[in-house]
């Protein structure tokens, strides 16, 4: 086992670790010596399967397999492949977790997928939204009409009804549909625009620290300034309503230079990250593939709006953001390429 490329665990029937091979110190990050005798939920930070799961899986003498699982190791998120199956040749109950990294390239699969279905799902939100436009259109101008031959002028109370009602649907629909197209871009420096939105946000949200690590060699981008701020403003308000009730509540903004990254399938040499972290509850992991859909919302009371108008104007700057979530800690994380 030593000479597998494969990550190998050995844990005895209470998930201790009794033997570690070098291929799982070097995904894991730790030696052997140190993840020896020690709980599996020591070794991993977070694991999106649940622990007395495999521990009842052990006790069952049956095997567990699962493609998508997320590790959290040394305070960073890997998509693994995990295989648990009962050792049955030991004196005493054990288990033998092999763990597989995810590919590269299947991880640009993932995303380029998901992406389709994104998309796919705006198409279906946008020609809804148009279908519904129309009728109102001609639900409002009916109102109005009505309105003006009505013989009681005490009447057009309701009238003003159907004419509000009519108008707030509009809005909502113009919501959905988001902005259409690139506005002005500009070069312009990203923590002009991030300082503008961490200033409004503070505003609002006194309890909550707002701490910033940013890179001063980051170049400027080309962007449309309003755009980049309204995007960045629903990520940070979301954080700071989702904080509202969390005891020592802090928002990190980071921004860093990344190489050769690849966005929608198409590799950059540079780009810039901006991470914007929180130590909040975390994003259920059932919600974290559909996160950016139109109308789907990981906040009591959200409208769902706001993470896919983030994502729209993203896209329009041919950028990409993807969220990393678990209990206690989330970043949003934001990917602009830098044109030289």
């Amino acid at each position: 086992m030593d000479n597998l490329i494969t990550a190998i665990l050995v844990l005895d029937n209470e998930l201790v670790v009794t033997y570690a091979n070098p291929a799982a110190e070097q995904l894991l990050c730790l030696s052997a010596r140190r993840m020896r005798d020690h709980p599996l939920s020591d070794v991993i930070q977070h694991c999106s399967i649940d622990l007395e799961h495999v521990k009842e899986t052990l006790a069952n003498g049956q095997g567990l397999t699962d493609s998508d699982v997320t590790l959290v190791v040394d305070g960073h998120q890997r998509k693994v492949e995990l295989s648990a199956s009962p050792l049955m040749c030991q004196r005493s109950p054990s288990m033998l977790l092999e763990i597989k990294a995810i590919g590269h390239q299947q991880q640009i699969s993932k995303e380029l997928q998901q992406q389709a279905q994104q998309q796919a799902a705006k198409e279906l939100v946008r020609g809804l939204a148009h279908e519904i436009k129309n009728p109102l259109g001609g639900l409002r101008g009916a109102a109005q009409l009505l309105e003006k031959m009505l013989p009681d002028p005490s009447l057009g109370e309701y009238t003003q009804i159907i004419i509000e009602q009519a108008d707030r649907l509009r809005n909502l629909v113009d919501r959905l549909l988001g902005p259409q197209r690139p506005g002005h871009s500009q070069q312009e420096n990203i923590h002009v625009v991030l300082e503008k939105v961490r200033q409004l946000v503070a505003l609002g949200a006194e309890d909550i620290s707002i701490e910033r690590d940013y890179d001063p060699s980051l170049p400027d981008i080309e962007m449309d300034p309003e755009q980049l701020e309204q995007a960045l403003l629903n990520v940070l308000n979301n954080a700071a309503q989702i904080l509202a009730d969390t005891p020592n509540a802090q928002i990190t903004l980071r921004t860093r230079t990344e190489h050769q990254v690849v966005i929608s399938g198409k590799r950059h040499r540079l780009a810039a990250r901006i991470d914007v972290s929180d130590n909040g509850p975390g994003i259920a992991p059932e919600l974290q593939d559909t996160l950016f859909y139109p109308m789907v919302s990981g906040r009591p009371g959200g409208t769902g709006l706001g993470l896919s108008i983030t994502r729209n104007l993203i896209d329009q700057h041919k950028g990409k953001i993807y969220v990393n979530s678990w209990p206690g800690h989330t970043t949003f994380t934001i990917l602009l390429p830098i044109r030289r």
